[in-house]
């Protein structure tokens, strides 16, 4: 399963071609911002408090093979909406830590595999870019095996 986070609501173009089952991820209006306070790790784990349609990321993501992104670039990072989901996906790893590579990061709390496939879009410069690109790389050693990171000019460019 794909599961597809964008920040515009017009998603159809990107699900013409798609042969696969993808969940949607789109920005309702409704999307509450994490409250840090870790329920979804000791009260209920992996399943958020907030009960705004939104609480279920970590599980979602349990199941799915390829999180697609469709993001634009603000100042090398993911737009509001998108950062917000993806905080809200916290549920997904475990509060305990790690080391790998020199580096501290969860553990997971589930086993499976997910790609994590970003398209920027905006018009971005060559240090957003950098910027985004570490960005994205570090997420993939938090959360995800494998990332991939693409930039467009423009949204109507993106074809996943």
């Amino acid at each position: 399963m794909k599961i597809l986070v964008s920040d515009t609501k017009n998603i159809e173009p990107f699900l013409k071609n798609n042969q696969e089952e993808v969940t949607v991820i789109s920005d309702t209006g409704k999307i509450k911002p994490c409250q840090g306070c870790f329920n979804c790790w000791i009260k209920t784990p992996g399943k958020c408090m907030l009960n705004d349609g939104y609480n279920n990321m970590g599980v979602l993501l349990s199941e799915c093979d390829r999180m697609i992104i469709i993001s634009q670039c603000i100042y090398g990072g993911y737009s509001p909406f998108v950062k917000n989901v993806l905080d809200r996906s916290i549920s997904y790893l475990l509060p305990y830590f790690k080391t790998e590579n020199g580096m501290t990061c969860h553990q997971k709390r589930y086993n499976n595999s997910v790609t994590l496939v970003v398209h920027f879009y905006g018009e971005i410069s060559d240090a957003e870019k950098e910027t985004a690109r570490e960005l994205v790389k570090t997420n993939g050693i938090n959360m995800f095996e494998k990332t991939e990171i693409y930039f467009y000019k423009s949204i109507e460019e993106i074809r996943i």
